[in-house]
């Protein structure tokens, strides 16, 4: 297969939202001296943090809780595993959180040799992305890589979410592209993998994770570089 147009996720796929996350929760932690109210074990903080994060953000793929409820209800959930019911702190964090992580510039490894190399290739690269407008955008910005993406399609300007086919079909549209020369690559099984393959969409699962996955995306790879054997 020839392909024209590669589109790509960002989080957990080229930008480190494990890494960056994490930064910007330990800031919070300190400024708020959550280690005097709430647990003086920050990485016992961020795992359970992280659990929630993964969990709602599933649920807010499928439409079962909004955007407001995925922003403070990671940090609600967080509080309450250390007995700290406060939902106006909750909020505090969300909002502070938010404006703080965008600023971060962590990549994967070789995100910005990869995307050098794809661009030399004359491929045209996309993003699809279930963050959210504004904060996706400063991170693009704050990490430099922005200019590289010819569209950027996220669920707010679909006003769907991955893996809904309409957010692939408003993608392809955007780009003025067809399914057949464009593949999606992605770190998540379930919006990015599942979603472009039931749109009739390639795939490059990126498994940053090495997961182990039922799925048959085209193509599997654990490292951005990987994809010079690819495309």
């Amino acid at each position: 297969m020839v392909y024209k147009h590669l589109f790509f996720d960002l989080d957990h796929t080229l930008w480190d939202f494990e890494t960056n996350s994490k930064e910007t929760l330990q800031e919070l932690f300190l400024s708020h001296q959550l280690n005097e109210t709430v647990t003086t074990d920050f990485k016992l903080f961020f795992e359970k943090y992280s659990y929630h994060n993964k969990k709602l953000w599933d649920r807010y793929h499928h439409g079962f809780i909004t955007q407001d409820d995925l922003k403070w209800k990671r940090m609600w959930h967080t509080l309450l595993e250390f007995k700290r019911g406060d939902e106006k702190l909750s909020k505090q964090l969300s909002g502070e959180f938010l404006e703080i992580l965008p600023n971060k510039k962590k990549l994967f490894p070789y995100t910005i040799e990869i995307l050098d190399y794809l661009t030399k290739k004359q491929y045209k690269l996309h993003l699809i992305t279930n963050g959210f407008d504004n904060v996706q955008w400063r991170k693009l910005d704050n990490s430099n890589i922005g200019h590289y993406f010819s569209s950027v399609i996220t669920s707010q300007l679909a006003c769907c979410l991955k893996p809904n086919k309409e957010i692939f079909d408003f993608a392809i549209a955007k780009a003025g592209c067809c399914y057949r020369e464009s593949i999606m690559l992605g770190d998540n099984l379930d919006a990015d993998i599942q979603g472009a393959m039931s749109a009739g969409m390639d795939t490059v699962f990126v498994n940053h994770l090495k997961e182990e996955t039922v799925l048959k995306p085209t193509h599997v790879i654990h490292h951005l570089k990987e994809l010079e054997g690819i495309l």
